[in-house]
């Protein structure tokens, strides 16, 4: 299977960021759809690994930050390519805060949207939230960015492969894991974090 073709789904990228009691935390994720009216309802998915996943289960509640295509990497490496049990994401930013006191992304955002957890399904590697809308608010007119988008101008391309030295493993730049020998499979996923090729780096002998 060509695991490649799934990324001409239409996604958005998002903050998904939450606060339970005093643990404050985000993270970047790419599934988030309207799914009913009257209630407004969405669906969002994270993955069981985020501590963010652990929070939202915790709280029930969730501010959800659409960026925009001023979006820059740092950003998105920021708060997508490290873990909050390791590092305050949140720490010497200011945040505006939505109508639950959760703090979410008020610049390279044109949009956020603050969800109240209605039901909530594992799925595995992912937990999929259903949630109530309980208020929004358009932050800017720039265009919502896409994955598509950030697979082909914000993401860095990757590094090309020094063939000039002996590769012993695979290190997912998203998570760590380590795949241990010379050839990385085409289809292969992270099975941390789900991602694929294009985001493992090469080991050195």
């Amino acid at each position: 299977m060509d695991k490649k073709a799934l990324y001409n789904l239409s996604y958005g990228v998002f903050m998904l960021s939450t606060k339970a009691g005093d643990k404050v935390n985000g993270c970047i994720t790419n599934t988030g759809i309207q799914v009913a009216n009257n209630p407004t309802r969405i669906a969002i998915s994270v993955l069981n690994s985020n501590y963010t996943c652990d929070l939202v289960k915790e709280s029930g509640v969730f501010a959800l930050t659409l960026l925009d295509n001023t979006i820059t990497f740092e950003t998105v490496k920021h708060f997508g390519f490290q873990s909050g049990r390791d590092v305050d994401k949140m720490a010497g930013l200011n945040f505006p805060t939505d109508i639950n006191g959760i703090p979410y992304l008020g610049w390279q955002a044109c949009a956020v949207i603050s969800g109240k957890v209605v039901e909530q399904t594992d799925l595995g590697t992912h937990t999929l939230f259903i949630a109530e809308v309980v208020d929004a608010k358009v932050l800017s007119e720039n265009a919502p960015l896409t994955y598509a988008d950030y697979q082909a101008h914000v993401k860095p391309k990757a590094a090309k492969v020094d063939t000039d030295k002996k590769i012993t493993g695979w290190k997912c730049k998203i998570c760590g894991y380590v795949y241990e020998g010379e050839t990385l499979p085409a289809d292969f996923s992270c099975p941390l974090c789900g991602h694929g090729p294009d985001d493992f780096e090469p080991i050195y002998a």
